[in-house]
């Protein structure tokens, strides 16, 4: 029984968070924009999708 990734939803609003602010926002700045749009996750869980998703924040 094949479970769909149950961050799918996460994923593509990080991504999206990311690109709107030019790629100038960390894991931080990222889960409270989350928070703001009503997807609660833990930090630890923002970061570890972003590596993922292989983004990384520019200084």
């Amino acid at each position: 029984m094949g479970c769909a990734d149950k961050y799918e939803e996460a994923k593509t609003e990080i991504a999206a968070i990311y690109h709107e602010n030019k790629g100038r926002y960390g894991y931080r700045r990222i889960t409270t924009a989350l928070y703001n749009r009503g997807i609660h996750l833990n930090h630890k869980t923002v970061q570890r999708l972003m590596k993922q998703l292989g983004l990384v924040c520019r200084v």
